[in-house]
């Protein structure tokens, strides 16, 4: 299994689904929010919790943890398989400079990729929610 919890894994796969299942809402305009409705909190601008918890958790953790994500969800889309996780690990190191939780945010697939690399483990997220404390 990779150098990271389980629980962990299903907490990004769990909040990416709920950031994904966000109304994206109205484009912002340069109209007045009094004329307008305050349509404004309907755009990008307007409070987006799921998201801001996500890239928080993300960050949060260490840089072993996010190399395991993003090699994860390079093993779920297909671009290597579970035997390759050392190479595939190895490369997400190479590429630590860039911005991890943009690049993963930026996956639209992204809960679907993590599964799938979980089950490439006999690792799954079944159960995760509805447990009291995660352990993360």
């Amino acid at each position: 299994m990779p150098e990271i919890n389980t629980d962990k894994v299903c907490f990004v796969v769990t909040k990416s689904r709920e950031l994904l299942s966000e109304d994206v809402g109205a484009e912002r305009d340069d109209s007045n929010p009094t004329d307008d409705g305050f349509a404004v909190v309907l755009t990008d601008a307007g409070d987006r919790p799921a998201r801001r918890e996500l890239v928080e958790f993300i960050e949060g953790l260490d840089a072993g943890e996010r190399d395991a994500l993003v090699a994860l969800v390079w093993i779920g889309r297909g671009d290597f398989e579970g035997s390759d996780w050392r190479a595939a690990l190895k490369l997400a190191r190479e590429r630590r400079e860039v911005d991890i939780a943009k690049y993963l945010l930026g996956i639209p697939l992204l809960p679907d990729y993590l599964e799938d690399a979980l089950s490439a483990f006999d690792q799954s997220c079944r159960g995760f929610e509805e447990r009291e404390e995660p352990g993360i």
